[in-house]
């Protein structure tokens, strides 16, 4: 049994039995709350939207991310290594609520802003790691590709991404993750996330409310590590 599946999976399936139930809990922890539990909506239904939200803009982000990669590590478009390189790095230091404050004024408020910002924030860890992986590929792996008659998207995809999978892996595991976190957020400009109750609370100082939806997000991304990192080691495996 993998317990780093197992143990998030049993935690968060026993906090969204109990939390509904748990007032007693949390009004002995806060007595001076009037309202210890969130109730505006139901703590499964904003973990399946939170998941759901974390789900499409990651998944967006590693085809997009993996797409630029390959692309600016072939030899015709070898100039532009540079400036995805440095995209990557220097993107990863801007704060993800800047990037979601710039999406509203395009999209609106709500879900819509909260996808865009994951989605461009998730993209950079994947790209600089998937570069350095394919970057990182033994010539001698390449050349043998290429003997066996291996044309150029062939070799991509049996020889190169292969070889970078641990690289590529450890990039979607960071913006999965990231993601995660930082699509509590969203329900700052609407969006209906697990950081629904988290804000809720700060707003209303009711900690208890900021603590339910602490717990949850915090499952939930042991959960998603914990399956990434067994996704990991299956490809890993596979490929060698």
């Amino acid at each position: 049994m993998n317990w780093r599946i197992a143990v998030p999976a049993l935690t968060l399936a026993a906090l969204l039995l109990w939390l509904p139930h748990s007032a007693p809990a949390f009004h002995a922890m806060f007595p001076s709350v009037g309202k210890p539990v969130y109730l505006r909506t139901g703590f499964g239904q904003l973990l399946a939207i939170h998941a759901g939200i974390v789900l499409l803009a990651s998944a967006t982000a590693v085809l997009v991310g993996l797409a630029v990669a390959a692309l600016v590590t072939r030899p015709f478009a070898r100039s532009l290594l540079p400036t995805a390189n440095a995209v990557a790095v220097v993107g990863q230091t801007i704060p993800p609520v800047a990037v979601l404050v710039l999406s509203v004024p395009l999209l609106g408020f709500g879900a819509p802003p909260t996808l865009l910002a994951l989605t461009v924030y998730g993209v950079l860890p994947v790209l600089g790691q998937a570069i350095a992986g394919l970057r990182s590929v033994p010539p001698e792996a390449i050349a043998a590709a290429d003997g066996m008659g291996y044309g150029p998207w062939r070799r991509l995809k049996d020889a190169e991404l292969p070889l970078a999978v641990p690289a590529i892996m450890s990039g979607v595991r960071l913006s999965v993750i990231v993601a995660v976190g930082t699509a509590t957020i969203g329900s700052t400009v609407g969006a209906t996330t697990l950081g629904s109750p988290i804000i809720e609370g700060l707003v209303g100082n009711n900690p208890a409310y900021v603590v339910q939806g602490a717990l949850l997000v915090a499952a939930l991304a042991m959960l998603a590590d914990g399956l990434l990192e067994w996704v990991e080691r299956r490809v890993t495996s596979r490929g060698r």
